[in-house]
Parts: C-alpha cells; sequence; structure tokens
C-alpha cells in the first residue's frame, strides 16, 4: 500500500516536470519565432529598434501558451494562468502600440546605434547583422523566455495563497498606473510648446524613468501573483527573473545608458540633481 502511494507521488511529479518542460520549451519557441521575424523586419528598416515593439508582444504570446498549456484542470487553480495571460497582454499590448506610435518614421534608437558601433547597415550589412543578432535579438529572445518564468510556474502549480495573488495584481496595477501616466505626461509635454528644456512634471518630478520604474513593477507583481503564490519553491526558482528584470530596466538597458545620452542636453544634469533616478522620491531642493 506504501509503495503505490510513493509510486502515485512519483508520477505526479514526473508528470509535472514533464508538463512544465513543455511549456518552457514552448515560449523558448515562441521567443525564438518572435525575433526571427523581428530580425528579418529590422534588416528591411536599418534599424533593429524595433526590437521593442515585439518584447511586449512576444511576452503576451508567452502568457497566452502558458495558460492554454496549464497542467491544472480544476475550476479552484486554472483560473491562474488565465488571469496572469489577461494582465500581461494588457500590459504588452499597450507597451508595444505606444513604442510603435512613438518611434514611427524615426530612425534608429540611439542606444542600439551606441551598442553596435561601429557597425551599421550603410557600411557594411552582413557585419551589422551579426552583432545585431548577438547583441540584440539573440539576448533580447533568451530574455523573453528568462522573464517568463513566472508564468510557466504558474501554469503548473497550485494557488497556495490567493492574498498574494491579489497582492501581486496591485502591484501590477501600480507599475501599469505609472507607465501609463508616465508616457501620458510625456506626450503632453513633447507636444506643448512653450515646455521647458526638461521633462520635470508630474510622476516625472519624482523619478527620471517612471515608465522604467513601472516596468519592474508590473513584473514584481506577476512573479508574485503566479510563482510566489503557487508556493515558496516555485517562488524562489523563479526569483532570478524579477531580479533580472529590474537590473536590465535600471541599469543594462534601460535607465543608465539613457542618462548618458540624456546627460548631454542642458538643463538635465541639474535635473537628475533634484530627481531620483529610479524609485519614486520627493524632488531634492
Amino acid at each position: 500500500m506504501t509503495g503505490t502511494l510513493i509510486a502515485g507521488v512519483s508520477d505526479d511529479r514526473l508528470a509535472l516536470v514533464t508538463q512544465l518542460l513543455i511549456i518552457s520549451a514552448a515560449c523558448l519557441a515562441v521567443a525564438v519565432v518572435a525575433m526571427t521575424i523581428t530580425a528579418v523586419v529590422a534588416t528591411r528598416l536599418d534599424r533593429v529598434s524595433v526590437v521593442d515593439v515585439t518584447w511586449g508582444l512576444a511576452l503576451a504570446v508567452c502568457s497566452v501558451v502558458c495558460a492554454v498549456l496549464a497542467s491544472s484542470t480544476s475550476s479552484e487553480d486554472g483560473w491562474l494562468p488565465w488571469l496572469l495571460a489577461v494582465l500581461v497582454t494588457v500590459w504588452g499590448g499597450r507597451l508595444s502600440w505606444h513604442i510603435w506610435r512613438r518611434s514611427r518614421g524615426h530612425g534608429e534608437d540611439p542606444r542600439y546605434a551606441e551598442l553596435l558601433a561601429p557597425h551599421s547597415p550603410d557600411q557594411d550589412r552582413a557585419a551589422w547583422f551579426k552583432v545585431a543578432v548577438r547583441k540584440v535579438f539573440g539576448i533580447q529572445g533568451a530574455a523573453v523566455w528568462f522573464v517568463s518564468w513566472p508564468l510557466q510556474a504558474a501554469a503548473v502549480g497550485a494557488v497556495e495563497s490567493v492574498a498574494l495573488v491579489w497582492v501581486g495584481v496591485a502591484l501590477w496595477g501600480v507599475g501599469f498606473l505609472f507607465e501609463t501616466v508616465g508616457d501620458a505626461q510625456l506626450a503632453a509635454y513633447k507636444a506643448d510648446p512653450d515646455r521647458g528644456p526638461v521633462m520635470d512634471r508630474g510622476l516625472w518630478a519624482w523619478t527620471r524613468h517612471p515608465n522604467y520604474f513601472g516596468d519592474a513593477c508590473v513584473w514584481w507583481g506577476l512573479w508574485l501573483a503566479g510563482a510566489a503564490a503557487t508556493g515558496w519553491l516555485p517562488a524562489l526558482l523563479t526569483l532570478p527573473a524579477p531580479i533580472a528584470m529590474s537590473y536590465f530596466l535600471a541599469y543594462a538597458t534601460g535607465a543608465r545608458p539613457l542618462e548618458r545620452l540624456m546627460m548631454q542636453r542642458t538643463g538635465y544634469p541639474e535635473y537628475a540633481a533634484r530627481t531620483s533616478m529610479f524609485f519614486p522620491l520627493p524632488p531634492r531642493r
């Protein structure tokens, strides 16, 4: 009898691991296909910044794939992957639409031009493309798969803390609000003919990068609502995902590289001296 129970537990664990591997492989396939298509489009447009449009859409597709392939079949637990899919799709759809509309008709993003220098499509297209694949599309594809870990964990786990789900949803809401309001305030500033040299109004008076801070909150919220809500082990195993996301947003590819460019603008060093770079804080006098 005991041997039968042990065998049953082992079979359940094996089925769980198998399902997780299938979901993880499916998310990896989504990332590869998305970045391959983006690379083709980038060669036609001669700019790799189109990858920023792909980013949110690829993660949205991953979230839907996780929900479709979710191992849970009970009405008690099966709702979580679909809730996460809705949150990620709303976030990713808004972000991709905003970036596409903002970048339409413009050239290469200066951050990507700096990253790929001295290569450019005008001088040596083959060399430029190889560097772009290595430094942009490959890394972004791996990041899509890596960041989706909490979604993958939620697709195979049972909810252990409904409270954590709603705390995560609330944090997602804070992040989404910061991104949406911050982008709207920046658009209004750019449309104002009497604007000053630096945007320092609204949320931008409290943080120099409300959109990046909001993005970090979104993914910490999804980690809480997804992996953490399904148990301490999934939370621990997927913790590197939101940590890495926050690092990239604040330092590697987000705020810090943009800061190097913005510091050359009149009035920005003074703005930086009184305003927090990432976490919202009262302006310094």
